[in-house]
């Protein structure tokens, strides 16, 4: 595969999105929607982690929410406060007052214990009951010090909120690798009894695919969870290989469900859909990246406007990097990613 690096650069060379006045910030990276049927709706899609690059994930489904369905994108990635590259190993992420602005936040971090003045965006949004999605290590987005102002929110948190924010909002914590990490993806069978909901249209057994593995999850998911598409443990890494044979897919886990959260503090509840994939390497697969277009249509309340077959093809060039920790590339700025193809 050709290095995300070299993504950028087919970038460099096509025409620069549009980028309002007051989005001209540093590190604040927006894709305008130009027609659609998400025209009007705001989206701010949020990426740390060291593994499983968030950083090329969240930009590629930016462009394609923008581009193919006219949702205005804004993309927030942590970044080294020392120089203003990209960097996931940081806990620090500008630009969380955007999610004021925003009607729907996707969110794919792991472990980050952020600034309690960034946070407190984050919890303001949560307890405004706006809809959420989590990709992948979402379910433990946050490992915060248990003598700060947010430790609630952690994923191995014991009080009232047992297993913080993952738990509680997007209905799992981190438990385990249930497929064999780096060794066995993950296909996707739909749950016969969900096969018409709305996030689903378009799509059918093993469309859904990604490279990384299946989570262990509990079940049954918690309150009022729906597990729409379970995860077949897959013996090796492409997408033709054949299911593992035993327990491991009896039963299958959950890969994907949706549910309703209830803030702590208000008492106001959201839409919520979460997938235990995302990683970039994810992406690649249509079926992936029409389950996550799909689901951003729900959690905005536009479930009727969703098509027959989603139009996910992908803005430009995108040759994904492979998951592993601390395998980012060095020294990109969020405002290198202000570029996009010109629209078809």
């Amino acid at each position: 595969m050709r290095s995300f690096l070299a993504f950028f650069a087919v970038l460099s060379a096509v025409s620069p999105v549009a980028i309002c006045a007051a989005d001209t910030t540093e590190n604040l990276l927006v894709y305008e929607g130009a027609a659609g049927p998400g025209l009007g709706k705001h989206v701010v899609l949020i990426g740390g982690d060291e593994e499983y690059r968030s950083e090329e994930t969240l930009p590629v489904l930016a462009r394609i929410l923008a581009e193919r369905h006219g949702i205005r994108c804004t993309v927030l990635l942590a970044v080294d406060p020392a120089d203003g590259t990209i960097n996931p190993n940081v806990s620090n992420i500008p630009g969380l007052e955007q999610l004021a602005k925003a009607d729907l936040c996707i969110v794919f971090l792991r472990f980050r214990d952020l600034p309690d003045e960034q946070m407190q965006h984050f919890a303001d949004y949560v307890d405004a009951g706006k809809p959420i999605i989590g990709l992948r290590t979402a379910t433990h987005a946050f490992r915060i010090a248990p003598e700060k102002k947010y430790a609630a929110y952690s994923w191995n948190n014991k009080g009232t909120w047992e297993g913080g924010f993952g738990r509680q909002v997007l209905g799992e914590t981190w438990l385990s690798h249930h497929g064999a990490h780096g060794k066995q993806a993950t296909r996707g069978i739909l749950v016969k009894e969900q096969a018409q909901h709305p996030i689903l249209r378009g799509l059918a057994d093993g469309d859904i695919f990604g490279t990384s593995d299946v989570y262990g999850v509990r079940t049954p998911l918690p309150g009022d969870s729906v597990p729409l598409v379970l995860g077949q443990v897959v013996d090796g890494l492409k997408f033709g290989d054949p299911p593992l044979a035993g327990p491991k897919n009896d039963p299958m886990m959950p890969i994907a469900w949706t549910k309703t959260y209830q803030s702590p503090t208000t008492g106001k509840s959201g839409r919520v859909f979460t997938t235990t994939l995302g990683a970039a390497t994810d992406t690649v697969f249509e079926g992936t990246r029409r389950l996550i277009v799909n689901a951003a249509y729900w959690a905005v309340g536009l479930e009727a406007a969703i098509p027959e077959k989603s139009d996910v093809a992908i803005v430009g060039t995108f040759e994904p990097s492979p998951f592993r920790v601390n395998g980012f590339t060095k020294g990109i700025h969020p405002r290198d990613l202000r570029t996009t193809p010109k629209p078809r």
